[in-house]
């Protein structure tokens, strides 16, 4: 046996282990860094050492200090699993080594990031012509389509901002409703365009339709100007309730407006892959682009966020580029997709879960998720003092139990128990329980086992 499979046999050892310890092992790390940093030594040793003595170490040292995250009662931020057909491709993806940049060159790339691409489309009930980009994850996948979005906005005004910059040209108007997501303003920064113009919400977090109407029809705060290069950022589900805005409305409103209409649909848009769920995500497929992130819903390893763009040349103009050394075929290659030029094989992993899953499987996964989530809101309301603050339509669930100090108690004591693993928030002003069921492997047993903590934490 040589040193390389030796490793590789010690990973696969350490990785099962810890794969089965995740249905009866507390939830949080049980370690601090500082415990880490002395169990894997802070020095650099002058030997070299033995591959797999080294992946022993990393394994051993490393695993008091890991949180849950795979498992089924892991509930924080919006992350999900990783199912095991796409856990398995991410290992031959290190394996194969592959830079998937251009078709002449990883030519199995290029075949699969093609096929799962139109597979996403056709699940996603989205234009079949899109250009589909795949990113570090949802954040980059916004940058990506909104790149695409300023550009072409920027041309359509006369101004080319590949070639002059932004100086000077004219302002881009973003508008989004106050409930987004915090990446988007990441993004916009990222792009030179400050901070987005903000329309009010409803209660759940969806822009008020007539409201984003009146916005668009008025001038641009500060300017005196009306109509010019417009970005409407419309949202498939709200980090907090679920809530997915109107889309009839208001993409009608946009389209009249002349702008381009972007969704984060970070976690949200993969209801439009379930019969049950589509409703939510109506008239969505007549934006502009799309953002989501096949680690969320879908369920594959991290990193793969997906950047989808209705007119394929817009998102080729905005992000591909050009090399003396570079082989680039006639017919364009995956990095005209996205902003990375050195990148690893990210659509091997969702082409596996999508063939693993198939149709049914990807609806029966997303309906799955949202049952979680009502169990959830149906057990918490039957706590004493405890109130569900949203209408649950898709995964998310938040609630307070009769005031800010008792729900951050209530959520101190959960964590320490160490069953679950669920984040604190502030929505609209108080402190809540945000509930976020997004991993494959979530069972009856894991959401009963988490009520049951819950009560204890509150009682």
């Amino acid at each position: 046996m040589d040193e390389r499979e030796a490793a590789l046999r010690q990973a696969h050892g350490h990785s099962v282990r810890w794969l089965a310890s995740l249905s009866d092992r507390p939830v949080p790390a049980r370690a601090p860094v500082d415990e880490i940093v002395r169990a894997l030594g802070a020095e650099l040793p002058d030997a070299p050492s033995t591959p797999a003595d080294v992946v022993d170490l990393l394994a051993t040292a490393c695993e008091p200090g890991l949180t849950a995250f795979p498992g089924g009662r892991f509930y924080g931020f919006v992350v999900g699993g990783t199912e095991p057909a796409a856990l398995a491709a991410d290992w031959l993806v290190s394996a194969w080594d592959q830079n998937c940049v251009m078709r002449a060159v990883s030519p199995a790339y290029t075949a699969v990031e093609e096929i799962a691409g139109a597979w996403l489309l056709d699940l996603l009930g989205l234009p079949p012509a899109c250009a589909v980009g795949f990113t570090t994850g949802a954040t980059m996948a916004n940058f990506t389509c909104l790149t695409a979005a300023r550009d072409t906005v920027l041309r359509s005004a006369g101004w080319n901002v590949a070639h002059d910059g932004l100086t000077g040209g004219p302002p881009v108007r973003v508008i989004a409703g106050q409930d987004r997501h915090m990446a988007i303003d990441l993004a916009l920064r990222y792009l030179g365009l400050g901070r987005p113009e903000l329309v009010p919400a409803d209660g759940q977090g969806r822009i008020d339709p007539e409201a984003l109407r009146r916005t668009l029809t008025s001038s641009a705060p500060g300017t005196g100007e009306g109509r010019g290069p417009t970005i409407v950022i419309l949202q498939a589900g709200d980090i907090h309730s679920g809530a997915f805005d109107s889309f009839p409305e208001t993409v009608r409103s946009a389209r009249e407006a002349g702008a381009w209409v972007h969704v984060d649909g970070a976690f949200g848009l993969w209801a439009a892959a379930s019969p049950a769920h589509a409703h939510l995500t109506e008239g969505c497929a007549q934006a502009d682009s799309w953002a989501t992130d096949a680690h969320k819903t879908l369920n594959v390893p991290y990193d793969c966020g997906l950047a989808i763009v209705r007119d394929p040349s817009a998102l080729r103009s905005a992000m591909g580029l050009r090399g003396e050394y570079l082989i680039q075929h006639e017919h364009g290659d995956p990095v005209d997709k996205v902003p990375e030029l050195s990148r690893r094989g990210r659509a091997f992993t969702v082409w596996a879960a999508l063939r693993s899953l198939g149709r049914s499987g990807v609806a029966d996964l997303v309906d799955r998720l949202c049952r979680h989530a009502r169990t959830f809101a149906t057990g918490i309301r039957a706590i004493d003092g405890a109130t569900v603050l949203n209408d649950v339509v898709f995964t998310q669930v938040c609630a307070e139990f009769g005031d800010d100090e008792r729900t951050d108690r209530v959520l101190d004591r959960l964590l320490a128990e160490g069953t679950a693993w669920i984040s604190g928030s502030t929505w609209h002003g108080r402190r809540v329980m945000r509930i976020s069921v997004s991993n494959w492997s979530t069972t009856d047993e894991d959401v009963a086992r988490t009520l049951s903590a819950i009560r204890r934490a509150a009682s």
